[in-house]
């Protein structure tokens, strides 16, 4: 193949030695408008694991690599005084430089040839470099082939807020990479450190924009810059300077970070490579890992004897999956940092502990693996606070973040997992009956701290389906107090009533006879604060009235005062999921002229009125919480995530004591956009909590023990939900339990099963370590 390469970084010289060692016959010329010795960054870092994949694809360069690698294992934070460190991180690090030299040397030894000093245009793609069967872009960051045709490529660039600058200093951050968070006279600013060499550091400076035009970085040239961040940074540089190489850069040396994703990465005969195609923000350091990747999968399969284009599109499938996986990382990572303010106020430890696990790619239990005594240490001071909290002596031994106290007014929870509401549809008029005695039952008596019930309706007509539970008469109160006086007398789970009206998603059938389809007969009246249908198949509800928002508040205090009666722990205001107190909320559905629609004030309004009149029923020693959707997944045009703040907050001024945080189901799935994945929620958790400094608890896709104590020990959260792993394991958290070998008072093993939980524990340990030795 006769190839051409636009671009002399990483990824393309790289690319031009695989596909030579793929096939010598391959004649491939790389461009680059630069000089050979010419680099704009200082160090790059990456991790064992990518020198191992190096080694792999081609020993003789990445050998010249090693005698040139710093490695270090430690990462040092620090904020307020204080140096945290930890252990077992496994990064490299390599002058840019050094690094583009070496890859230069071993592709001109196998015969690529080099122009540097070239400046390519668009016009020769298809008249100098007419005759090549592919021209691989790997023009970098700002791609002037991607830039060109950013809708054939299908690319979204999103310029991130925050202003950093990349310097270098002759000091040695030799023994750990190092994070240096400072307040200053205008704001927190911060340093991303790390040695490359033995007598040089990368020292990228960022901070948000608002601390970057208090200092007037824009008004300063590139070398007033780098002196004002080495007045910041004195006491960590040892006396020397910070230098700059951004001479290339116009105005302030500052720049903001792009974050590039195609979705199209094949155009004819031009294909796109490492950052041309993607970033990934220097937070993880994965950059050049990403372009080292794209290019040994690309010469992977231009060589495996598919036609070119089949081959592309091969490379494409497999590379836009890491890629995706690697940014969604990156973008946690980034947002953590954009988003500094919520943490600041963190212990140290939880600081660091919060930092270490922002990209959710390190979880509690890796971190246990890089640092065990550093972990253990992060758990007791967990465990210590929390058992404070509720006036107790922590117990001897490990204590995992999820097996710490949590009380709430007067309710103290065992433990900090919580089992999700889930809908079982099984009742009939609304009666509960012996499937939901059993259900409720299993699950108190494995384990978890709070037990949740499914959506309870205070109505006949706020029910979702034929099958939903009701509260709404003395005998639909009986049989719950029964299943409530079993999970008192059986287990030490606190229980909660989760109440609601369906509002316009009502008179539908069963979820697994057609989910939101309205039933073939004997629809009942829908009623909502706007006429709008649910879908197209949906019937229109009737826009309430003020007589109809005094019944359902009405109805509201009824249940609760019933709740009461059942014997309930705890009650949920059910305000999300788009049912009648969430379509209140929401723009999406509420389109009202009066006081109760338009500003997020006046669609708070009802909600507000049923929540106070619910809590001034229920009694002022019991907690209360609310269930909102943090976010309709349709951007400005619905409830936002900073909206979400302002709403949890309300509530909480309303006698709230902590805020269930979902998100959606506002609006059908398809008319919305949602970022799926592990913990999805969470974010939003995170963000009212820290932010709004409100008490929250997360749920959604959270299914391990590794997510809960992260979650935990990071504050992203209060309390965690589980849901559908509850389904399929009622005893979920005595399983986490053994798994953690935790004996301690947060887990309460039904005596009948003690002999099956210590065979659990040894059955698991033995998996464990059979793993850990394949």
């Amino acid at each position: 193949m006769k190839i051409v390469c636009l671009g002399g970084g990483p990824s393309g010289v790289y690319l031009a030695i695989s596909m030579k060692l793929q096939n010598p016959e391959h004649d491939i010329e790389v461009y680059e408008r630069n000089r050979a010795d010419d680099t704009f960054g200082w160090g790059v870092v990456f991790s064992d694991q990518t020198m191992e994949n190096l080694k792999a694809n081609d020993p003789v360069s990445a050998d010249n690599m090693t005698g040139e690698l710093i490695h270090w294992d430690d990462i040092d934070v620090h904020i307020r005084g204080e140096v945290i460190k930890s252990g077992g991180h496994g990064f490299i690090g390599i002058g840019r430089q050094r690094l583009l030299d070496i890859l230069y040397d071993r592709a001109q030894e196998l015969g690529v040839k080099f122009h540097f000093e070239t400046e390519v245009e668009l016009d020769d793609l298809t008249t100098r470099f007419a005759d090549a069967d592919l021209i691989v872009a790997a023009d970098g960051l700002n791609s002037k082939v991607r830039n060109n045709n950013l809708e054939a490529f299908d690319c979204d660039i999103d310029m991130r807020p925050n202003k950093f600058v990349w310097l270098g200093t002759h000091q040695r951050f030799d023994d750990a990479f190092t994070f240096i968070f400072e307040k200053t006279e205008h704001g927190w600013i911060w340093v991303h450190a790390y040695q490359f060499d033995d007598k040089t550091s990368t020292f990228i400076v960022e901070c948000g924009p608002e601390t970057y035009d208090a200092w007037g970085f824009e008004h300063m040239n590139h070398e007033e810059s780098a002196e004002t961040c080495r007045k910041i940074f004195e006491k960590y540089l040892g006396g020397h300077d910070l230098m700059t190489k951004s001479a290339h850069i116009r105005g302030s040396a500052w720049i903001n970070f792009p974050r590039v994703l195609c979705h199209t990465w094949v155009k004819d005969n031009i294909v796109l490579i490492g950052d041309a195609a993607h970033t990934a923000h220097f937070s993880i350091g994965s950059g050049t890992k990403l372009g080292f990747e794209d290019a040994i999968s690309l010469a992977q399969h231009l060589n495996s004897g598919q036609d070119v284009k089949e081959a592309l599109v091969s490379y494409q499938d497999e590379r836009e999956l890491e890629a995706l996986k690697l940014q969604s990382a990156a973008r946690n990572s980034m947002s953590w940092f954009e988003e500094l303010d919520r943490y600041l106020d963190f212990d140290p430890t939880q600081f660091t502990y919060s930092l270490l696990t922002r990209s959710q790619r390190v979880s509690h239990e890796n971190l246990r693996l890089r640092d065990r005594d550093w972990l253990e240490g992060v758990e007791k001071w967990f465990a210590d606070r929390a058992y404070k909290a509720v006036g107790k002596d922590k117990p001897v031994g490990r204590t995992p973040p999820m097996f710490t106290p949590y009380k709430i007014r007067d309710m103290e929870l065992a433990n900090r997992v919580a089992v999700s509401p889930m809908s079982m549809y099984s009742a009939k008029d609304g009666l509960i009956n012996d499937f939901h005695f059993v259900h409720y039952g299993a699950r108190a008596m494995g384990g978890a701290g709070l037990l949740f019930t499914e959506m309870t309706d205070v109505s006949p007509d706020g029910r979702i389906t034929t099958g939903c539970a009701g509260i709404y008469t003395d005998q639909q109160m009986q049989a719950w107090k029964r299943v409530v006086d079993f999970v008192h007398d059986n287990s030490q789970t606190k229980i909660a009533m989760q109440l609601a009206h369906a509002g316009r998603k009502g008179s539908t059938k069963v979820g697994w006879e057609g989910y939101d389809m309205p039933l073939d007969q004997d629809n009942w009246e829908l009623i909502a604060p706007s006429p709008i249908a649910w879908d197209e198949v949906n019937q229109t509800p009737r826009e309430m009235t003020r007589e109809d928002m005094d019944r359902v508040r009405n109805d509201f205090v009824a249940a609760a005062n019933r709740a009461e009666q059942a014997g309930f722990d705890m009650i949920e205001m059910h305000a999300g999921h788009g049912y009648l107190l969430s379509s209140f909320i929401t723009p999406v559905s509420n389109q009202r002229s009066d006081e109760y629609g338009g500003s997020l004030e006046n669609r708070l309004r009802f909600p507000l009125e049923v929540f106070n009149a619910m809590r001034e029923a229920w009694p002022a020693h019991k907690p209360m919480s609310v269930r909102i959707s943090s976010t309709d997944w349709v951007g400005d045009d619905g409830v936002t995530p900073e909206e979400a703040v302002l709403i949890s907050r309300a509530f909480v001024e309303a006698g709230a004591d902590i805020i269930d945080v979902s998100t959606g189901q506002t609006l059908p799935v398809h008319k919305v956009n949602p970022v799926f994945g592990r913990m999805f929620q969470t974010p939003m958790a995170d963000q009212i909590r820290n932010q709004g400094h409100v008490s929250t608890m997360a749920v959604g896709n959270i299914f391990e023990t590794d997510h809960v104590n992260s979650i935990l020990a990071a504050g992203r959260a209060d309390l965690v939900l589980i849901g559908r792993p509850h389904l399929m394991d009622p005893q979920w958290v005595i399983r986490a339990a053994a798994e953690q070998e935790y004996h301690g008072p947060a887990v309460e093993v039904p005596k009948q099963y003690l002999t099956a939980f210590t065979q659990l524990e040894t059955n698991l340990k033995r998996a464990a370590e059979m793993a850990l030795n394949a």
